[in-house]
């Protein structure tokens, strides 16, 4: 019997950088539908901050709009924006993105979260010192933001 040995190499990716296609597509709605505030503010998908915090990236960031150099780019930015966006995967726990937001993201500066079920198609909606807001149907008003988008157009 002629026998071989083969060599199996595992590679292991975390499974919070693994996106899911309904992940992918929540971004690119939620950042469509922020389209219309783009003139006021820089909408970034998979932005990474340094913060007091330490490192986070949100799935969608509103940050104050800055100047463009394209000759120096910039891996992290310092400043918290105003809105870290979460989309929950199906690899994540809720109350891990809830702590993340109200331990993380609001102590280091961050105005406004939003947190984002596609299961049920709701969003919650966090501010400093007060309970989060749930938004099943009509309209998310962010008043740290000053955004208002339509659950429809992100849900659909």
């Amino acid at each position: 019997m002629n026998t071989q040995a083969v060599e199996i190499i595992e590679i292991e990716v975390p499974l919070e950088e693994v996106m899911s296609l309904n992940h992918s597509r929540l971004i690119h709605r939620i950042s469509v539908a922020l389209l219309p505030y783009e003139n006021q503010y820089d909408i970034l998908p998979e932005l990474e901050f340094e913060l007091a915090a330490g490192r986070l990236k949100p799935d969608v960031a509103i940050t104050q709009r800055q100047q463009y150099d394209y000759r120096r780019d910039v891996l992290r930015v310092l400043e918290p924006p105003i809105t870290a966006i979460e989309i929950i995967s199906p690899t994540q726990a809720f109350d891990a993105l809830v702590e993340k937001i109200q331990d993380q993201y609001l102590p280091s500066g961050v105005k406004s979260a939003w947190l984002v079920l596609p299961t049920v198609r709701n969003i919650y909606l966090f501010l400093p010192d007060q309970p989060p807001q749930v938004f099943t149907t009509g309209t998310l008003r962010d008043p740290a933001a000053q955004v208002e988008v339509a659950l429809a157009d992100i849900f659909r």
